[in-house]
């Protein structure tokens, strides 16, 4: 989970205001500098929010929702929604009019950012396409829509767990991400047994324990990759014996080795 450094002074972000909008479609462009926030508020229109690299965390109700580069994260019309920036970010979104919004989740996760809505965004970037206007904009503005439609929604990356004893075992192997210790070593941690702890994994997170600290791993190695480390640094930092342990790691989450990652999304343009 990404957290704030508390002395770190916050840049706020500016809030679109949507009843302003003409049109159905806004595509939005920002590079916004580490540690900006939006506080806390919502729109009438449902729109999706992409940092093109580095991961992407953003508050709602029902918890934290983190992702991955390229994925964004799409809050739904009418949703209470801050965010909080640990490190600089080129941002995207895409505002979509309520009546575009039906055939898209009513509630908040993560979308994969497919070739084609890449292209496209690049395309509107590189002219400054904000409100689209002409017969051909609209008609690409249409495809986006078509594609997020199209798009299977995760709820969350990384899930937050609610039984107190998991939330201090995954607090814990966030705080200690080279923790080694298996399913049962926690569970005897929390006073649990391995059964009962694995079940509320399975209930609350989707997923196993293991899979869980890989995720978050990937995760941290994404934000580090972005800082500058080497890989041999990140490897021993997340504890991995070896670094070509976690490149195989890496390579599983992500479909490429580390250095080629950082080549292609720790430095681009959209």
């Amino acid at each position: 989970m990404i957290a704030s450094s508390p002395s770190a002074q916050r840049q706020p972000v500016a809030i679109l205001d949507t009843e302003k909008v003409q049109g159905s479609y806004y595509f939005r462009y920002d590079e916004l500098g580490a540690h900006s926030e939006a506080p806390s508020h919502s729109h009438r229109w449902g729109h999706l929010n992409y940092a093109s690299h580095g991961s992407l965390s953003m508050d709602v109700p029902t918890g934290r929702i983190l992702c991955p580069p390229q994925h964004g994260v799409w809050i739904p019309p009418g949703l209470v929604h801050s965010c909080y920036l640990k490190h600089a970010v080129q941002y995207r979104s895409v505002y979509l009019a309520p009546e575009l919004c039906q055939q898209l989740p009513s509630v908040a996760g993560c979308m994969a950012i497919g070739g084609i809505v890449k292209a496209i965004l690049l395309d509107f970037g590189s002219r400054g396409v904000q409100v689209p206007s002409t017969a051909a904009d609209l008609r690409l503005a249409q495809v986006v829509h078509d594609q997020l439609c199209a798009t299977p929604l995760e709820l969350n990356f990384l899930p937050v767990a609610q039984h107190p004893a998991l939330v201090q075992v995954l607090d814990a192997m966030q705080a200690m991400p080279d923790d080694h210790r298996s399913l049962s070593e926690w569970a005897s941690t929390v006073h649990m047994t391995e059964r009962t702890l694995a079940r509320h994994c399975q209930a609350e997170l989707g997923m196993s324990l293991g899979e869980w600290r890989q995720r978050m791993r990937y995760l941290r190695a994404i934000d580090a990759l972005e800082a500058g480390h080497t890989v041999q640094r990140i490897a021993y930092d997340l504890g991995y014996s070896t670094p070509s342990a976690f490149i195989a790691m890496f390579q599983r989450e992500s479909g490429l080795p580390p250095e080629q990652f950082r080549r292609e999304f720790c430095a681009s343009s959209l």
